[in-house]
């Protein structure tokens, strides 16, 4: 028994074969005019055997993962099953974590949103999947208001507002700051520099910030700074006749110039600052500390206190703050306008917090993977914000909501959400695509055959994914079907294999290449003719690999539990 902390349930150790399907584009529903050479996908069909397709190819490509898997509750909704056993989710989600860690980048990470009933689990699985050093965050989400139906049984226990989301990374990721807007106005900042322009402070502010600055860079600030006056908020209020009403709009509008000061923290800069007010006449000056950091200072400062202000701060380097780990700004509720008019009700993720997650590690062109899509958001909101995405989507609601959601994006129909933050004006493309039927079922004789629905080209890219191989036929060279290194080629055929059929291709062979051949039936006697040539016989090869004709992975048991829901039992909905 391992001797390592992790968890353990009914059916953990039973490992699952899956089957790696071929995708098959439905042409007639991707929505590619904008552009024919998208990368986007949108694909439908059980999310573990969609995964498992992916594997191959994009293995180490995604950037972020975002997914909000079932929350095994017993409050079901339409589109899902929700009420599976703890085991039995534990065992859904074990399956899909362990392929969607490989599909990240080694710089990227995956955000899994989840409510308190499976969140302490779900942590300790995926600190054994990705490693708890690679533990980053629990973010908690304000999801809804400690109101209405919510408060039936709040002597009984407290009503849930919040769900968390778990930030894993793969190796390295590094984290871009994201920062919110108060909507509050700090009344320490109450005085205003009246004569210079946004421009001019705007050159000096980004000057203190270079540590590269340049000596005529540093004079330029001292004569802006020469000319500059200031005055009270309260005096350009009476000034300017401003309303009561109307002051915090002034505030915000004007934030770049109107500004607090504090003490600066070091004895040797504040003798430097004392020093230059000798030589400076006009209030304001900058000083460049022993640490090569420029400060603007104003001068007329009590030079007999211990820590005299002198270090001007601008309002509008703090109307901003980074959230945190606790998120309770995003609007969850009132989605209605959100997707177009897609519907998905008590499900539907804002727009907004995708994007803020999306900010966090992505930059545009980026590969974003959401394997639980529902109604789309993700997609929706990678596209608006110019990342490449996948979606995978099992129910019916592929097409009934995710693809009507993003021809909406596309067309520029779609004016919620985050359209008008990032000024969404439509275009763009993505391809639909189905899971191909399994390769292998059973005749009417209890024998293992080929699917009667694969043509020769199918069967060709299908038994590749199983191998390994690359499908890519080449053009000159039949047998060179499929390739996996440089020299390795596979070729899927339905032909009887002779002699004269294996000698036409070994006599195009350079020595140093080899080639499987998977073909139906073939001549027992060629099996070891050609040392670089490997014939193998389908299905036969591919039978102890995997498991065929398994349609779906949401459930892995034989009757789902159903439970009577009485009215009001649940206090999250």
């Amino acid at each position: 028994m391992s001797k390592k902390l992790e968890l353990h349930w009914i059916g953990k150790d039973k490992e699952i074969l899956v089957e790696p399907r071929i995708l098959i584009e439905n042409k007639e529903l991707s929505n590619i005019e904008n552009d024919e050479n998208t990368e986007n996908m949108l694909i439908h069909g059980d999310n573990l055997l969609a995964l498992k397709a992916l594997e191959q190819k994009y293995t180490g490509k995604v950037k972020c993962i975002y997914i909000d898997p079932p929350y095994n509750t017993k409050s079901a909704f339409e589109h899902y099953n929700d009420n599976l056993e703890h085991s039995i989710w534990l065992s859904l989600m074990k399956s899909r974590l362990e392929i969607l860690r490989k599909l990240l980048r080694d710089d990227g990470g995956i955000f899994v949103q989840i409510d308190d009933n499976e969140q302490a689990y779900l942590k300790v699985l995926m600190d054994e999947i990705f490693g708890r050093d690679k533990f980053l965050n629990t973010i908690s989400v304000k999801m809804s208001e400690a109101s209405g139906i919510k408060m039936t049984h709040a002597s009984k226990r407290l009503p849930k507002i919040k769900e968390y989301i778990l930030v894993y990374k793969k190796e390295d990721l590094v984290l871009n700051e994201v920062k919110i807007p108060k909507k509050t106005w700090d009344n320490e900042y109450k005085t205003i520099i009246t004569n210079i322009t946004k421009e001019e402070i705007s050159f000096i502010k980004s000057v203190c910030k270079n540590e590269k600055r340049s000596e005529n860079e540093i004079k330029k600030v001292d004569e802006l700074l020469d000319k500059a006056k200031y005055s009270s908020l309260s005096e350009v209020y009476k000034k300017e006749n401003i309303q009561e009403k109307d002051k915090l709009k002034f505030n915000f509008d004007n934030a770049y110039r109107i500004f607090r000061t504090t003490s600066v923290s070091e004895k040797a800069t504040l003798q430097l600052v004392k020093l230059k007010k000798l030589k400076y006449t006009n209030v304001f000056f900058s000083q460049i500390t022993p640490q090569n950091k420029m400060y603007i200072i104003k001068g007329d400062f009590d030079e007999n206190k211990k820590k005299p202000r002198t270090q001007v701060i601008f309002s509008d380097d703090y109307l901003e703050y980074n959230p945190g780990d606790f998120w309770t700004d995003i609007k969850t509720t009132g989605l209605d306008n959100e997707g177009a008019g897609v519907e998905f009700k008590n499900s539907k993720k804002p727009e907004a917090l995708i994007s803020r997650i999306l900010e966090m590690i992505t930059n545009e062109n980026d590969l974003v993977l959401d394997s639980f899509l529902g109604s789309g958001t993700t997609a929706a909101v990678a596209h608006k914000m110019n990342r490449k995405y996948i979606g995978i989507e099992m129910g019916e609601h592929a097409y009934t909501h995710c693809k009507v959601r993003l021809d909406k994006v596309i067309s520029g129909e779609d004016k919620g959400g985050i359209t008008k933050n990032v000024n969404w004006q439509g275009g763009g493309a993505y391809r639909f695509y189905e899971l191909a039927p399994t390769l292998i079922n059973e005749d009417k004789f209890g024998e293992m055959v080929i699917n009667k629905e694969y043509s020769p080209e199918m069967l060709a890219n299908a038994v590749a994914l199983h191998e390994g191989y690359n499908f890519n036929p080449n053009k000159e060279t039949f047998w060179k079907q499929s390739k996996s290194t440089e020299n390795s080629y596979l070729l899927v055929t339905t032909k009887y294999v002779d002699i004269n059929f294996l000698n036409s291709i070994k006599n195009d062979m350079e020595d140093e290449e080899y080639l499987v051949i998977a073909c139906k039936n073939y001549d027992k006697v060629l099996e070891k003719k050609y040392s670089n040539i490997e014939i193998k016989k389908i299905p036969e090869m591919l039978l102890e690999k995997c498991e065929f004709n398994v349609e779906n992975y949401n459930l892995n048991i034989i009757n789902t539990p159903i439970y009577e829901e009485e009215l009001g039992s649940e206090i999250d909905e």
